[in-house]
């Protein structure tokens, strides 16, 4: 029948593989949620329960769940290119009580023109 100690370790080493697949596969599938986590993402909850959803699809959503987490920056929003070097309206954090004052004295401009 052969040594016990040897089946014993047989079946000990069998199991050990199993948990670690196991729990290795469910890490891998937390890497979308925890860069959603980092980058401070706005659909933190959709993404961590999307991937629970891809364990149970046979991980067809992960790649795009991977993709949805990484498209997003807290310094520049969505997308991959920086706001500031491409064309577009450049803006900064003033510009918006700017246009607000400029607005307020052409409404001024006008009350006291119609009058």
């Amino acid at each position: 029948m052969g040594d016990p100690f040897l089946n014993y370790f047989a079946l000990f080493l069998l199991l050990f593989v199993v948990v670690v697949l196991f729990y290795g596969i469910i890490a891998i599938h937390d890497i979308p949620y925890m860069i959603s986590k980092q980058r401070n993402h706005p659909h933190q909850d959709a993404i961590h329960a999307a991937g629970w959803v891809s364990l149970f699809t046979l991980h067809v959503l992960w790649p795009f769940l991977w993709i949805w987490a990484m498209a997003y920056r807290p310094e520049r929003g969505w997308g991959f290119s920086d706001r500031s070097a491409g064309p577009g309206p450049a803006g900064g954090p003033g510009e918006l009580e700017d246009l607000k004052r400029r607005v307020a004295e052409l409404e001024s401009s006008l009350k006291a023109g119609g009058r």
